[in-house]
């Protein structure tokens, strides 16, 4: 098999510029591409370095906004990036002890769930 890892992830949003402002400016995520696709606007955001990215998607009649659920962002300091979320007016459960980590959910303005999770032992 030749497939090498995720690319890109599709989040649905109602309002691309209001979801850009919430993942460039209040999370932090990279702006990668903002600019016409094939189905409308292609806004692509990441964080600094990360091999997948996410495409703000309002264009597929099949993914309501904010029914995006599962996308798991790795961290290495939970409580750091928490308390930068809350600061920002972010609402955040956790974080709390998993078998796999600490973890912590926020949602994104339409409700689309999102998770940051800090592996067990990996610190800073």
């Amino acid at each position: 098999m030749g497939i090498t890892h995720v690319q890109l992830f599709s989040v649905p949003v109602s309002d691309q510029e209001k979801a850009k402002d919430f993942y460039v400016g209040t999370v932090g995520f990279e702006l990668l591409r903002d600019q016409p696709g094939v189905h409308g606007r292609w806004l692509q955001v990441a964080p600094k370095g990360a091999a997948t990215s996410l495409v703000l998607v309002d264009w597929f009649e099949t993914m309501a906004p904010g029914s995006g659920r599962g996308l798991l962002l790795r961290t290495t300091d939970v409580d750091a990036d928490c308390a930068r979320l809350r600061e920002r007016g972010v609402m955040v459960e956790g974080p709390r002890a998993t078998p796999w980590g600490r973890q912590a959910t926020f949602t994104d303005p339409d409700g689309n769930v999102l998770g940051l999770n800090q592996a067990t032992g990996h610190r800073g």
